[in-house]
């Protein structure tokens, strides 16, 4: 359970939901101050966009009025206001974003921002503030930061009294300024081994794709593709990684989708096409229960036999691929259940430079499974100890050595075109 709660607050962390970005939302309502209008144009959002009409069986209306009665005197309580509107819609993923938050969300769904370059979540239980796993190349990276340290103070401030929001939003910064992380390695002995670690800030390019050919030793060449997650430079560096490997003459394929929380729809959509021949994607559901659907058009890439490895952190649009690639019979699983984050947000620009991400619908997989709060189940279940992330996808790592001996068989390497 405390593996699945540190994941599920790393997915709000990233701010990586499956976007649609709209704008434009700045209702005028007359006699409000500026305060009570800000509050308005949240509330009317979300009473024109969220999934479930019922607003947590409650009246939406009413809660409007009860506010708009009450004081707001400063923008802090305008902001506090909408938080506990959206707190009673029993919604996780529904949720405020401050101006910086809002800039630093669309930052990284744009494929850059400026920080230290670390995913991170938090136990709240403990309130301690944990490593999910550095982004290679990163600040982070270069300083030795591994999975499951512990994250003790920012600038001196301790993490047990900031969200996670404000936790990351203090990490990131100005390009080329400091900031000190007093860290609690994850092999400490006692909670006396501590380090300080000094980062200076850099621009973070996301590049979310990582592809490389492997030989084995029966001659056969297997592509490995390391996807961390869907911004938007994802699809394009899908594309380039499985064309580059194909002229390589891969032979079969490896997608490592393991702790990828998720991103923008479009992505997921579009790099599923690039696996799929004419087949559903996924089917969207909304309010107004209208189905929708998503379909692969066109031929795939590739015909490769592939295996897609999972595990708690795959995520969101993650298991939209995952989910597709597998009721299709497209792909073999290997690894842990996934998340299981089965509804979709968009996020919605409010006038003072604020944001709200707004669950809008809820999604099927092919077959119409619902996995929100189930997850996916692999094909081919393969626990996995603790690793860094200098040792995912080499030998170390049991589920990438199970889907290598998994292609490597008799009968894939017959069923290959």
């Amino acid at each position: 359970m405390g593996k699945t709660l540190k994941r599920w607050m790393a997915v709000l962390l990233l701010g990586v939901f499956l976007l649609s970005l709209e704008a434009g939302w700045a209702p005028v309502a007359l006699g409000l101050t500026s305060e009570q209008q800000v509050f308005n144009e949240a509330w009317r959002i979300v009473n024109q966009a969220f999934v479930d009409d019922s607003f947590n069986h409650q009246n939406w209306w009413l809660v409007r009025q009860k506010t708009l009665k009450q004081p707001l005197p400063d923008r802090e309580a305008a902001y506090a206001a909408i938080q506990s509107m959206l707190a009673s819609l029993d919604d996780p993923f529904t949720r405020f974003l401050q101006p910086a938050q809002y800039r630093s969300l669309q930052s990284t769904t744009a494929g850059e921002l400026s920080g230290v370059g670390l995913q991170i979540g938090q136990d709240p239980q403990t309130q301690k503030l944990e490593v999910i796993a550095p982004i290679e190349g990163s600040p982070a990276a270069g300083a030795g930061l591994k999975a499951h340290d512990q994250i003790w103070e920012i600038d001196r401030q301790s993490t047990t009294t900031l969200s996670l929001d404000e936790a990351a939003e203090r990490m990131r910064g100005p390009m080329g300024s400091m900031v000190e992380l007093t860290i609690h390695p994850a092999d400490a002995v006692n909670d006396t081994d501590v380090k300080q670690v000094t980062l200076r800030r850099d621009r973070i390019e996301v590049n979310p794709v990582y592809s490389d050919l492997r030989p084995q030793p029966d001659g056969s060449q297997i592509g490995y593709i390391r996807l961390r997650q869907f911004n938007a430079n994802a699809t394009r560096q899908m594309q380039t990684a499985i064309q580059t490997l194909e002229s390589q003459g891969a032979t079969a394929y490896i997608l490592d989708l393991r702790n990828n929380p998720g991103g923008l729809l479009q992505a997921g959509v579009d790099i599923a096409q690039q696996w799929l021949d004419p087949s559903p994607i996924v089917y969207t559901l909304d309010r107004l229960g209208t189905l929708n659907e998503f379909v692969a058009n066109r031929s795939a890439l590739t015909h490769a036999p592939l295996a897609v490895l999972i595990n708690q952190g795959t995520a969101s649009a993650s298991e939209i691929l995952a989910g597709a690639l597998q009721d299709n019979g497209r792909a073999h699983l290997i690894g842990e259940r996934t998340f299981g984050k089965g509804s979709i947000q968009s996020l919605f620009d409010l006038s003072d430079g604020s944001g709200l991400a707004v669950t809008i619908a809820k999604y099927e997989t092919p077959l119409h499974k619902d996995i929100n709060k189930i997850g996916i189940e692999p094909d081919q279940a393969v626990p996995l100890k603790s690793l860094g992330v200098d040792q995912l996808g080499t030998a170390a790592d049991s589920q990438y050595q199970a889907a290598v001996d998994f292609l490597l068989t008799p009968a894939v390497i017959a069923g290959a075109p």
